[in-house]
C-alpha cells in the first residue's frame, strides 16, 4: 500500500507504472490558517491536474483546453460531490481527533482513491486514508469492505461497513465501473494530448568528497510517463543509491533523478542510460569529470614553482653575465691605458 504522506499539504500524485489513471485527492486539516483550505479536493488525470475545488474559492476549473470539451453537467456534478463531501470529510476528522486525544494543534486527514487502466486493458481502483501523514484506512476492493490500519481506524471501518452506509460495496461498484467510465472518457477527449512524444533531456552533475562521488542523472521534460533510467559501469548495470520516482512537472511532462555513489577514482567510467519511447535508440551520457579544484591548485602551485624557479635561474645566469661583462669590461680598459 502507498503510504499517503503529505508535505505542507501538497499531495503528490501516486505511482502508477503503465496505463491511465484517474485519481482524487481530499484533504482537511483542522486549524486552516497560512493561506491554507480547511479542505480541498484535486483530481490529476494521468498525472495532469483537471479539477480544484476548496471550501475558499469553490471549484476552479482547469486550464488543459481539451478537458474543457466535458458539458457543464459534468463540472456541476463534481461541485455538488466536493459540497457534500466537505461536510462529511470535517467531521470524520474531528471524530478521529478524539481517538488520539488530539484536542489541539495542527493535524489533518487524507482520502485518495481512483482508477487506473493499464495497457493490457485490465483495471484496478483503490480507496486509502492517512491521518497525519500515515496510513489510517483502506478499502479491500476484493472483499468491498474497508480494514483498518491502526487501532484507531476500527470505529471508521465499523462505520464504513454497517449495513446501513455499506461504503465498501457503495465505492468498489463506482471505482470498478463509474470511475472507469469517466477515466475513458477523459483519455478519448485528451488523446491527441496524450499520444504526443516528448524526448528527455539529459544532465549530470556530481557532489564529491575525499573517498566518494554521488552521480546524480537527471532526466527531464519527457513525455509520456514511462522511462528507464539507469547508471552503467563499463556496460554492467550499476546499484543505485536512491529509488527511482518519477514527478511531474508543471507543465504535463515529467522528471526522474537517479544517483549512483561510486569510489573518487572510478567515475570515468560511468554513464548514464535513457530509453523512452520517443526515442528509437537508447541514449547514453557519458560522465566527463570536471577537474577537481584541489588537482587544479596543486598544478598551478607547482607550475608557479617551476615559473619561480625559472625566473631565479635566469635571474642568477643574467646577474653572473653582467658581472662577467663588468670584468671584461674593467680588463680592457686596462689594456688600452698601457
Amino acid at each position: 500500500m502507498r503510504t499517503l504522506v503529505l508535505l505542507l499539504f501538497i499531495v503528490g500524485v501516486s505511482r502508477v507504472n503503465s496505463g491511465h489513471s484517474l485519481q482524487y485527492f481530499y484533504t482537511g486539516i483542522s486549524a486552516p490558517g497560512h493561506g491554507l483550505p480547511e479542505f480541498s479536493a484535486d483530481a490529476y488525470l494521468n498525472g495532469v491536474m483537471i479539477l480544484k475545488y476548496n471550501n475558499k474559492k469553490g471549484l476552479e476549473v482547469p486550464v488543459p483546453e481539451w478537458i474543457k470539451k466535458e458539458d457543464s453537467g459534468y463540472w456541476e456534478r463534481d461541485r455538488k460531490i466536493s459540497r457534500d463531501t466537505e461536510a462529511a470529510f470535517k467531521h470524520h476528522l474531528k471524530s478521529i481527533m478524539s481517538r488520539y486525544n488530539h484536542t489541539q494543534g495542527l493535524h489533518y486527514l487524507q482520502h485518495a482513491y481512483g482508477c487506473v487502466r493499464r495497457d493490457d486493458n485490465s483495471t484496478r481502483g483503490y480507496s486509502e486514508y492517512a491521518y497525519d501523514g500515515k496510513d489510517f484506512l483502506e478499502l479491500d476492493i476484493k472483499r468491498a469492505v474497508y480494514v483498518p490500519v491502526v487501532l484507531e481506524a476500527q470505529l471508521s471501518a465499523k462505520t464504513y461497513n454497517s449495513p446501513e452506509v455499506r461504503a465498501g460495496e457503495r465505492n468498489k461498484a463506482y471505482l470498478e465501473m463509474e470511475c472507469i467510465k469517466w477515466l475513458d472518457k477523459h483519455i478519448h477527449y485528451g488523446k491527441e494530448e496524450f499520444e504526443r512524444r516528448v524526448p528527455p533531456r539529459v544532465t549530470i552533475s556530481d557532489e564529491r568528497s575525499d573517498e566518494m562521488t554521488k552521480l546524480h542523472c537527471l532526466v527531464f521534460g519527457f513525455y509520456p510517463r514511462d522511462i528507464d533510467v539507469n547508471w552503467k559501469k563499463n556496460g554492467i548495470e550499476a546499484q543505485l543509491d536512491e529509488a527511482k520516482e518519477v514527478l511531474p512537472n508543471t507543465d504535463g511532462t515529467y522528471q526522474i533523478r537517479v544517483t549512483v555513489e561510486v569510489p573518487a577514482e572510478e567515475i570515468e567510467s560511468y554513464s548514464c542510460h535513457v530509453d523512452h519511447i520517443s526515442q528509437q535508440e537508447t541514449f547514453i551520457k557519458k560522465w566527463k569529470p570536471k577537474p577537481d579544484s584541489r588537482a587544479v591548485y596543486r598544478a598551478i602551485g607547482i607550475i608557479a614553482a617551476v615559473i619561480f624557479s625559472i625566473s631565479v635561474l635566469g635571474t642568477f645566469i643574467w646577474r653572473k653575465r653582467s658581472a662577467q661583462l663588468t670584468r671584461n669590461s674593467s680588463l680592457l680598459t686596462s689594456v688600452n691605458q698601457t
